[in-house]
């Protein structure tokens, strides 16, 4: 229908009517007249329907209030009054994306859905929990998600509990968790900036039920909300639903949730903290280094897109000129920046890692001399196109990191909307970009350069320090604390705290009604499509190589997958294999010194990776598929080019660079431990797998604890080690990069397939086709059970076995089994009741069956846990509605979205795994045929797998040596 503006619809004031081409929309925004009340629309032809309501929440303190908050709106509610509607939708309804977010400066509740009836359903869900939750008649809410004195008998040691508690204590064991936290508080210190709105547990258990009610019904109102709509779903319709059902209800009000800027520093300011390392780690070059500046205002469009090409320029291309100074003056190992728009006024920081402290001076000075001399000499022209391109390609692909384009719009649009600008900034681009390409040809990133970093007093220098057992320290100082404060208690007050743990126990046990239950919305069975998204592919060859063909529309962008046979290398050199990923492309080729092959990758293509992996057969981890990947992607018209890029890097890279090779493998050391330290449930779970598959070992020989240790070695002998580093380098080039085993995947639209078909023969007539036979790897069966020690205050849990092994077959039934275990038993013991952020399940087609737990507390509690979870389920009691809760919410997960890059990604992991269409059908037409019955049979495998007794944990290491009993190995993860 036709919307006019001035116009009302359903109580919405049209605003604003606009085409955003960028954004392939039409935008609507509107006012709620009756609570003034904001509302974006994004209307297209997507049918993967978003929906999200969002806060201005300036935190007012370090409690994380708004982050508790955020979690406990989603514990009940008016219309939903079980414990957890979140839950219950996760387990039961046809989301594809399902979750909330807390900012420095706002919270978000972003939905998505497929499905018209599922979209309103869960709407519904969403803003009733957001305007009427039961957290201001529950208590115990709080105490679950937020924090509380935790005694379940008198002469029990007092602790605290709390999910984001744990969270954080997590959050803070990571040492670029705590950089990042501090790098806002040092330069907008007098502002809500400098608030952790997430939490800082020495402050979290200050939070109080008042202060906790009190934010909620001061911030939580229709007048403080920002609303937005994507897709092609009715929007009169969900306006009308909106007004009716919620806003209407509310009158408008004054709510003074402004957010103040920082008053500009005079100088420079100084700010040194410490983060924890293990007692027994050296202190050297273990320091952060970060200069942070304050860069005008989000609201400033071209600005912000100009200073996000400038980070890369300098920070992040292999080319960049100011990561190369560091890195040459030997003051650290790995230099990367950030650049953070998502606050009222951005922040840049130039980061320096592995360094120390007695280098900060020299660090300032050889950043300021290095920009000066790009101020006065010019930025090399071809890295200025090649930043603004790869910019452009990000901007248009619009790829991040799986999220959906409504989700990744709803995050943009609020970082102008909640400052009082338009929401469409930082969704419109083609007008900054043409200017920013224009004017950077009269020395505009060079004035950037000047005005805000040279010339900016407005700034920090953070110096991260490490302290040796700073978290025993802390730990000892909690529960010293805890024991003063249980003396000083009263009998009265004690058992006061017994009744209220007993309280939240009892809550927290008890299931929920099926009166309760039932007021969660559901679908039917037959909402659901009867088959799954089928992916074109068409099986070709191209010069007498194998090639698959996934024909997906693609926005003239051609994804092209190279993938080489990596089983003829031995398997004492596996993992130079992963080495030679992370260099190719970053070292110079026989024709280009490695800057100026950078720029040539960024001026023609959307960027071109090296990496290894492996594929396990479909059934079987013993037999798998190692393969060395060369992904690439450009537009149409820059595909030749791009082809004679990866030709030039695949045959002429050259490994004698002696001083490049080491900085790659330092930088390589520097990234594995932030990936450690950021998916430590990750990382236990591999580590887990290598004990008893052989995929598993393979994979984690190549990416994880193994491969850390690796590099570690080779980074500390170098210089004895090079001549063998670079020999073994040349060596895996030459025998992968062949023409025996190859596979060719391209993922676009016709007219791109035979650009590549017309121009990759070049590139394959040069590459060898010289017979090399393929090696025998043989990985043993070992009960390691480790204990990971880190400096970090929690654990990553991990227990499993492979099910096939043991006399088990793959059914799609297994899949709901996966959603029953982890969405209901481990979801109530290990985070309710555990205390722990997260736990999963991870169950394969090839028999892995894991669980995992995220940011745990406990350790011994959570291995008996699993062990107990077959008893939990063979006696489970499912009525027909849960059971159909559990296989809609299994379809769910099966049928998420997939972005064309992903489609190929998935078309070419089934070719190499045996996988068919048919096998998927299969799969779910057993899903959607599951029975209680079957439930309680499969528990079964639970029971089989866990008697196995493999398992590992990764995490605090007072806490691994007070449980050494568990363990027969011990490793320090960190060196």
């Amino acid at each position: 229908m036709t919307f006019k503006i001035n116009e009302t619809y359903n109580g919405f004031k049209l605003l604003r009517e606009e085409k955003v081409e960028e954004a392939n929309s039409i935008s609507r925004l509107f006012e709620h007249e009756k609570t003034g009340a904001r509302l974006l629309s994004l209307f297209n032809d997507d049918d993967n329907k978003v929906f999200s309501i969002s806060f201005r929440t300036p935190p007012e303190d370090h409690t994380g209030l708004p982050h508790i908050l955020e979690h406990s709106v989603l514990c009940g509610s008016r219309k939903f009054p079980t414990k957890e509607p979140f839950v219950e939708l996760m387990k039961g309804s046809l989301n594809t994306f399902l979750n909330a977010m807390t900012f420095s400066d706002k919270t978000m509740y972003p939905i998505a859905s497929k499905n018209d009836k599922d979209f309103f359903n869960i709407m519904d869900v969403y803003m009733d929990a957001v305007f009427y939750p039961n957290l201001h008649e529950i208590p115990e809410i709080l105490m679950q998600e937020g924090w509380h004195y935790h005694l379940e008998k008198k002469e029990d040691k007092l602790t605290y509990k709390g999910v984001v508690y744990n969270e954080m204590k997590g959050a803070f064991s990571s040492p670029e968790g705590v950089l990042h936290r501090k790098i806002e508080e040092s330069v907008l210190k007098d502002t809500i900036y400098a608030n952790e709105s997430g939490g800082d547990p020495d402050f979290i258990t200050d939070l109080t039920q008042e202060q906790f009610e009190e934010f909620h019904r001061k911030y939580y109102h229709p007048s403080n909300s920002y609303i937005f709509l994507y897709g092609n779903g009715d929007l009169q319709e969900q306006l009308r639903f909106i007004n009716e059902e919620y806003l209407n209800n509310f009158d408008k009000l004054e709510i003074d949730s402004h957010i103040e800027k920082q008053q500009p520093y005079e100088e420079i300011r100084n700010l040194e903290v410490n983060y924890s390392i293990s007692p027994d780690d050296d202190d050297k070059e273990k320091t952060y280094l970060s200069l942070n500046y304050v860069v005008g205002e989000s609201t400033d469009r071209e600005l912000v897109l100009g200073m996000d090409i400038l980070e890369y320029m300098l920070l992040e291309n292999p080319a960049a000129p100011l990561k190369k100074a560091l890195v040459d003056a030997n003051l650290g190992k790995d230099v990367f920046g950030s650049y953070n728009n998502s606050v009222i006024q951005p922040v840049l920081s130039i980061i320096l890692k592995n360094s120390d402290t007695d280098k900060a001076e020299e660090f300032k000075k050889v950043v300021y001399d290095t920009l000066r001399d790009l101020v006065e000499k010019g930025i090399d022209k071809d890295l200025i196109e090649a930043s603004i391109n790869i910019n452009e390609f990000k901007l248009r692909e619009s790829e991040m990191g799986g999220l959906s384009k409504g989700l990744l719009y709803a995050i943009r649009c609020m970082d102008g909307w909640l400052y009082e600008a338009d929401p469409l900034m930082h969704l419109r681009y083609e007008n900054e970009l043409q200017s920013i390409k224009e004017k950077s040809k009269t020395g505009y990133f060079e004035d950037l350069i000047k005005k805000y970093i040279l010339d900016n007093k407005h700034g920090s220098l953070l110096i991260l320090s490490p302290k040796k057992g700073m978290a025993e320290e802390r730990s000892e100082e909690v529960q010293r604390k805890l024991d003063e404060y249980k003396a000083s208690l009263s009998e009265e007050e004690i058992n006061k705290i017994v009744e209220g743990t007993k309280k939240l126990l009892q809550r927290q046990m008890t299931p929920d009604t099926k009166e309760a239950l039932s007021t969660i919305p559901l679908v039917e069975l037959e909402d659901i499509p009867n088959e799954p998204e089928k992916i074109p592919q068409v099986q070709k060859e191209i010069e007498g190589i194998k090639a698959l063909y996934q024909e997906v529309f693609t926005s003239k962008i051609a994804y092209l997958h190279l993938l080489f046979d990596a089983s003829v290398v031995e398997q004492e050199d596996i993992q130079y294999i992963a080495l030679l990923g992370s260099i190719l492309g970053k070292v110079s080729t026989e024709d280009k010194h490695y800057s100026k092959l950078s720029n040539e990758i960024n001026i023609n293509t959307g960027g071109i990776r090296f990496s290894t992996e492996s594929y396990s057969k479909d059934g079987d981890d013993q037999i798998f598929y190692p393969k060395f990947s060369v992904r690439a992607k450009a537009l149409s018209d820059k595909i030749p080019n791009m082809i004679s890029l990866i030709k030039e890097i695949i045959l002429t890279s050259k490994f004698d660079e002696d001083k490049r090779i080491k900085e790659l493998i330092s930088q390589l050391k520097s990234r594995l431990e932030m990936t450690i330290f950021d998916r430590g449930h990750s990382v236990a779970a591999n580590r887990l797998l290598s004990y008893f598959s052989p995929a598993g070992k393979y994979h984690e020989m190549i990416s994880g604890i193994s491969l850390y240790k690796f590099i570690c070695n080779l980074e500390k002998n170098f210089e004895e080690m090079k001549e063998e580093i670079k020999s073994k380098l040349k060596g895996c080039a030459k025998n992968i990069l062949n023409k025996n085993g190859l596979l060719i995947s391209v993922t676009c639209e016709d007219e791109e397939y035979k650009i590549i078909e017309n121009n990759i023969g070049d590139l394959l007539a040069g590459i060898s086709d010289e017979k090399i036979s393929q090696k025998e790897y043989s990985f043993e069966e070992v009960r390691d059970n480790e204990g990971l020690k880190t400096p970090g205050n929690v654990q990553y849990v991990a227990k499993g076995y492979n099910y096939i092994r043991l006399g088990n077959q793959y059914t799609g039934k297994l899949q709901v089994l996966k959603k029953v275990t982890s969405i209901d038993y481990l979801w109530n013991k290990v985070r309710v009741q555990g205390g722990a952020y997260g736990c999963m399940v991870r169950l394969t087609r090839a028999g892995s069956l894991i669980f995992t737990s995220y940011r745990d507390p406990n350790l011994k509690e959570t291995l008996d846990a699993y062990d107990n979870t077959f008893k939990y389920l063979k006696d489970i009691d499912i009525d027909d509605r849960e059971m159909r809760k559990y296989i809609i919410g299994t379809i769910s997960e099966m049928d998420s979205p997939l972005s064309p890059v992903l489609k190929g990604e998935k078309a070419v992991a089934d070719f190499i795994k045996g996988l068919t269409y048919d096998d998927y059908k299969k799969e779910r037409e057993e899903a959607l045929a599951t029975t209680q019955e079957d439930i309680k049979q499969l528990s079964s495998i639970y029971e089989d797998v866990m008697r196995k007794g493999f398992y590992c944990a990764m995490g605090n290491e007072s806490k691994i040596n007070k449980n050494k009993e568990l363990f027969n190995k011990f490793v320090n993860v960190f060196e």
